[in-house]
């Protein structure tokens, strides 16, 4: 069989499985959602902790670094032990892979703020709290916000790796695929799993943008 004759099979296959997979595709999408907002309020945390100090912002960008050349297999695999299987592994994996472009983005972005504006803010008698809450965060925000999208597409991806642990989404079809390569129920399965994942990164990469820009102080 050619592509072309594997491919023709496709349409009949999604009319015919179109509720499963949008239940999968919910699933998918709620992994990465937790997974995001996750991700978001630690490393945010991380990188207002330690921007000012530039040992300390090395290190965490080290760490987070360090957990996204694990290998995804063996890192979902390794928590088999503590966590058994299913979302639980799956969300814990997944943030680790997610810190570090959010990290980065956080330290990079309230780093580029002028000095000058934060004196100006200074001498206007803000303390350093509302210097940063009222300043700093929100100059630096599309940046970070970059970072945030940068971290979603990547999850949305490796979130389907997810499936070896047991873990919700569309992993489950293209795994199932993949093991019967070669024939047309095996091409279906991947098929619409990678089309369905592709179809949801592109969709959060475009909420995401209109939300930064909703979120953005005007003149940025």
């Amino acid at each position: 069989m050619t592509f072309l004759d594997y491919i023709s099979g496709v349409p009949a296959y999604l009319e015919r499985e179109w509720s499963d997979l949008l239940e999968l595709s919910f699933e998918h999408l709620l992994v990465v959602f937790v997974t995001i907002v996750l991700a978001t309020v630690i490393a945010l945390g991380l990188g207002l902790a330690t921007y000012r100090n530039r040992s300390g912002a090395r290190t965490v960008l080290t760490v987070t670094g360090t957990f996204l050349t694990i290998p995804s297999f063996a890192l979902f695999g390794l928590f088999i032990p503590i966590f058994g299987l299913g979302a639980v592994p799956t969300v814990v994996a997944l943030v680790l892979y997610a810190l570090l472009p959010i990290a980065r983005n956080t330290i990079t972005g309230l780093r580029s703020v002028d000095p000058a504006v934060v004196e100006s803010a200074q001498g206007m008698g803000l303390s350093r709290r509302q210097r940063l809450l009222r300043v700093e965060l929100p100059l630096a925000w599309p940046v970070i916000m970059a970072g945030i999208r940068v971290s979603t597409l990547m999850i949305v991806g490796i979130a389907a790796i997810a499936a070896i642990v047991n873990g919700p989404g569309l992993g489950g079809p293209i795994f199932q695929g993949l093991s019967a390569i070669g024939t047309q129920r095996g091409f279906n399965l991947a098929f619409s799993g990678t089309l369905f994942v592709a179809t949801l990164a592109l969709l959060l990469d475009g909420v995401l943008a209109v939300v930064s820009r909703l979120t953005t102080s005007k003149g940025l």
